[in-house]
């Protein structure tokens, strides 16, 4: 049974979206996903994205995506919210993903905007509602114009809002006018989706985070969260500057492949990349661990 939530923390307050580990041989690596997955939400993540894009679902097969659900679920399902990602750019493939998430057992679904065929608004609102009525799972949307090539625009969310099923947007857009107004109309549950904006989007009303920095600091990330929930504004900025190495150093280059690497050098399952992404470089790597340390990180 998936922990309590509200309308408000639908799916927790502090995610990460967690990558997915593979053996040398570039096998799924269902051991070590939950041995990370452990890790992680010992460390005070309350909910996990799996098979999300920092999951490399792009390149991991169906069966592979079920496979990961139940490992997951599994290991930590009883302590953590585990969200499966379930968007493409095909909506009837995405309903069957949907399908498949619920039946290995998550408690929620991440829905991102449909990629590269950049449909309009109308088509968006289709795709969402289509996903959503697949299941008896709560939906995250997932709004990052920048890899999509399309928004969702305010007027798309509060529509979407009306759905029973989708309660929250996990907000990629990097546009804090448009967040304001699309909270404000729409009644989402809010979550930062760039990890750079975590704390401005606090600011304005979100509930939390769907973060790739968790993987390295989700005890930071917690009391960023807990110091801002208290009203203690001064601390929240203190911890969001002393990230901010960390938050440069993770995105430097793709973010798969710094977070494996960082994940690496800590001792932690994660594997090799699946083409077409590829390990850093010694020198990406040198420059990921003066990041870290400059953040605090312990390596």
């Amino acid at each position: 049974m998936a922990p309590t939530s509200t309308p408000q923390t639908p799916f927790g307050r502090v995610l990460t979206a967690m990558v997915t580990p593979f053996t040398a041989e570039g096998a799924l690596d269902l051991d070590g996903a939950q041995r990370l997955a452990t890790h992680l939400v010992d460390a005070g993540n309350d909910g996990l994205v799996v098979n999300g894009t920092t999951g490399e679902s792009p390149t991991t097969s169906d069966a592979e995506k079920a496979q990961l659900v139940r490992a997951v679920v599994e290991a930590v399902g009883d302590r953590a919210h585990v969200v499966a990602g379930a968007g493409t750019n095909d909506t009837h493939h995405s309903v069957e993903l949907a399908r498949a998430a619920q039946q290995a057992g998550a408690h929620g679904l991440l829905v991102v905007t449909p990629y590269y065929n950049k449909p309009p608004q109308e088509g968006l609102r289709r795709h969402f509602t289509a996903v959503a009525d697949a299941t008896d799972l709560p939906v995250m949307i997932y709004d990052i114009p920048g890899r999509s090539g399309v928004q969702i625009e305010t007027e798309t969310m509060v529509r979407l809002a009306d759905h029973p099923r989708i309660v929250a947007n996990k907000d990629a857009k990097g546009d804090l006018d448009a967040a304001s107004w699309a909270m404000a109309r729409s009644g989402l549950a809010w979550y930062s989706g760039d990890d750079m904006l975590n704390l401005p989007l606090l600011s304005i009303g979100a509930a939390g985070f769907v973060s790739v920095v968790g993987h390295v600091v989700a005890p930071e990330l917690r009391a960023l969260l807990e110091a801002h929930r208290s009203g203690d504004v001064v601390k929240a900025a203190e911890i969001h500057r002393r990230l901010l190495p960390v938050y440069t150093g993770m995105f430097r280059t793709q973010g798969v492949m710094t977070t494996k690497a960082a994940l690496a050098l800590q001792g932690l399952p994660a594997g090799p990349l699946r083409l077409p992404l590829i390990e850093l470089t010694e020198e990406q790597t040198e420059q990921l661990k003066r990041d870290l340390a400059a953040g605090g990180v312990q390596l």
